[in-house]
């Protein structure tokens, strides 16, 4: 499951096809490691003269002493209580693309907003409860133009108040540490994966493309039932998506996901259900990815625009309640053949 800031009631769409680790690719056997970390699974299969599980657990500690917010004395948790501390070159690389991406989707990334998700609850389980007095009060220290770094390195907040939560940017932050920590080693080829956020290099144990497949959108809760969409062939690209139409709200008939707008600190009413979207780093990808959920889909074409070498996937709702989708211009060639 992809927890991010934004995006609540999260059921991941999207699967990787992995094939068997037996396999060799020259003189190397592709390994796998597999498990749970940041309450979700990872997925990672490289080909190398031995299995790196240690080091790659080892540096998922390192981010995770950086960037959890849920963990005692982690840099994260101190700056949320304001606690003096240097923030280390892993929260800086996060937070200055997590302001990058705020400016540049107008608001609609903010890895502020955190109070105004914990208070609608987890699938808007407190709508009734939520008055116009509570999300103004709430408002007053939300804001990506509330916190700033100086350029000493110390931390400067408008309001002590503010809290920082990166989960809608850092999954894919730490795929692109442990890609980096495999281009250390050399490795040509390999697949990190972790809650569904993807950083993809060379080809897999069969010497193609790494190959994704996207589910297509079906009314069930339960996330039991996956049903293709496509398959995408992903070579040297990252790769993050946001979204749930499987566990979406309806308001006058129409459906929409379950998503904060951090401006207005109430829930928004986009006809994106669904956003792929391949970028040349993972934590770009994830960052826009959950940015879009909330920006709707006209705004969120001319947003992509202005990325370079960034491509999406939408799966939208039409004004007649059906479902469509949208890719950019050049999104053909990831389409698995």
């Amino acid at each position: 499951m992809k927890a991010n800031v934004f995006f609540l009631g999260v059921s991941v769409i999207l699967f990787t096809l992995l094939l068997p680790s037996c396999n060799q690719k020259g003189n190397y056997t592709y390994f796998q490691n597999s498990g749970e970390i940041f309450h979700t699974s990872y997925h990672i299969k490289y080909a190398y003269e031995r299995s790196l599980e240690s080091e790659i657990l080892a540096e998922l500690e390192r981010f995770e002493l950086s960037l959890n917010p849920f963990r005692e004395n982690t840099i994260i948790t101190k700056i949320n209580n304001n606690i003096p501390v240097k923030p280390d070159s892993l929260f800086m690389e996060v937070f200055n693309k997590a302001m990058e991406v705020s400016r540049m989707s107008e608001g609609k990334f903010d890895i502020t907003a955190s109070p105004l998700i914990n208070a609608w609850g987890f699938g808007f389980k407190n709508m009734d409860s939520i008055t116009p007095e509570i999300i103004d009060s709430l408002k007053e220290f939300v804001g990506y133009d509330k916190i700033r770094i100086d350029s000493e390195g110390n931390v400067i907040k408008s309001d002590p108040r503010v809290q920082l939560n990166t989960s809608a940017i850092s999954k894919g932050y730490s795929c692109d540490l442990v890609a980096r920590l495999l281009d250390s080693y050399g490795i040509k080829n390999y697949m990190v994966e972790i809650g569904g956020e993807i950083v993809a290099k060379g080809v897999n144990d069969k010497g193609v493309c790494w190959r994704i497949w996207l589910d297509k959108p079906v009314d069930d809760s339960t996330g039991m039932q996956h049903e293709l969409q496509t398959i995408l062939s992903l070579c040297d690209k990252s790769l993050a998506t946001s979204g749930n139409y499987r566990n979406y709200y309806l308001k006058n008939g129409k459906k929409y996901a379950h998503t904060i707008d951090p401006q207005t600190g109430y829930p928004s009413e986009q006809n994106i259900l669904g956003a792929t979207v391949i970028a040349d780093d993972c934590m770009t990808a994830d960052a826009y990815a959950t940015a879009f959920m909330a920006s709707g889909l006209e705004k969120s074409k001319e947003i992509a625009q202005k990325i370079p070498g960034l491509h999406y996937y939408f799966i939208y709702v039409k004004p007649d309640s059906t479902l469509d989708v949208a890719y950019s211009k050049g999104f053909e060639q990831f389409f698995a053949k």
